[in-house]
């Protein structure tokens, strides 16, 4: 395993003195933002397309500080009922498997993006329950007439340019648990995958490790990122919240450094059920604790995986 990190949170660098930055604090890879809900502060994506020495210098700078490039992230919504938004962010994520091709990194991730609830809609459309029955007659429109249609064309695209698509299971989104995963999984195939990020699981109810066991070989990244649950708050209004970030003292729940929402125990079984299903590839720090400095927040964030995180290869079973 390694720990990476998602350099979003160091947008306000230029891209070398942010490799400089990441290296400094004991991480050995980087997660980069080409476009979308996290920016491309750090990849000049067209120049990149355009150009193999760009190219070419834009890795050696990533490689010679003994960093990998663990994935190219776009979140967005290729799925909005706007289609210049759809339009923008497909194409988007179009370019960022283009270039993932050209970088020869694995994984691109993203968001399974959301429709609105009818053809006529102009926002996008979450559904919670199945009652009253307009909101099933919704999901059969998002899923059947827009996300499967959509997905089987830019899976077939990711998989012409061999590239995998890691979806983040997001709270807003028409995937956001495991069994939706595997719904768009099984109606487009192996090329969608997840980004796993427990932070999404925990307040949704979810015990990560049991996720883990469930999507086995379906992972394929990781953002390391935890979550606070309010005891009191979550027993007065329950967990879907969609109060503002910033006011953490009502909401249900907020995004920790690692070890701030769950202690090392918990991230350790994580880590064990990583392994046991075979995912041996990079774990990537996504900072958005609100309580805590950038520098704080990633620092603790390396030392908690540090001490849970399994590095070396099994040693051989000598007693069984």
């Amino acid at each position: 395993m390694r720990i990476g990190v998602f350099t979003v949170l160091f947008q306000n660098l230029s891209f070398e003195k942010m490799l400089d930055r990441v290296v400094s604090v004991g991480v050995s890879a980087v997660e980069i933002g080409t476009g979308g809900f996290p920016g491309s502060h750090h990849c000049p994506v067209d120049e990149l397309l355009e150009s193999e020495s760009a190219r070419m210098a834009y890795m050696k700078a990533i490689t010679s500080r003994g960093l990998i490039l663990s994935a190219l992230s776009c979140h967005g919504n290729a799925l909005h009922p706007d289609k210049e938004v759809a339009r923008h962010d497909d194409e988007v994520f179009r370019k960022t498997v283009r270039l993932a091709n050209l970088l020869k990194v694995p994984v691109v991730n993203t968001f399974s993006g959301l429709p609105g609830g009818s053809s006529k809609d102009i926002s996008p459309n979450w559904v919670t329950c199945p009652w009253p029955p307009d909101f099933l007659k919704i999901l059969d429109y998002q899923w059947n007439e827009v996300a499967i249609p959509y997905w089987k064309k830019a899976g077939q695209f990711a998989e012409d340019h061999g590239v995998k698509v890691g979806l983040e299971m997001h709270p807003g989104m028409l995937v956001y648990n495991v069994e939706t995963l595997f719904k768009l999984r099984d109606a487009v195939g192996p090329v969608l995958g997840a980004n796993l990020d427990p932070s999404h699981l925990f307040w949704n109810g979810v015990d990560p490790v049991a996720a883990i066991r469930r999507l086995g070989n379906a992972i394929y990244h990781m953002h390391g990122k935890d979550c606070y649950i309010d005891p009191w708050n979550v027993s007065v209004n329950g967990c879907n919240d969609n109060k503002p970030y910033d006011q953490i003292a009502r909401r249900a729940w907020t995004f920790r450094s690692i070890g701030y929402g769950h202690d090392a125990k918990t991230w350790k079984d994580i880590i064990s059920a990583l392994r046991v299903v075979g995912y041996d590839y990079v774990i990537s720090i996504e900072h958005e604790d609100a309580l805590m400095s950038i520098d704080e927040g990633l620092a603790k964030g390396v030392a908690m995986l540090k001490e849970v995180a399994m590095f070396e290869e099994p040693g051989e079973m000598f007693w069984a």
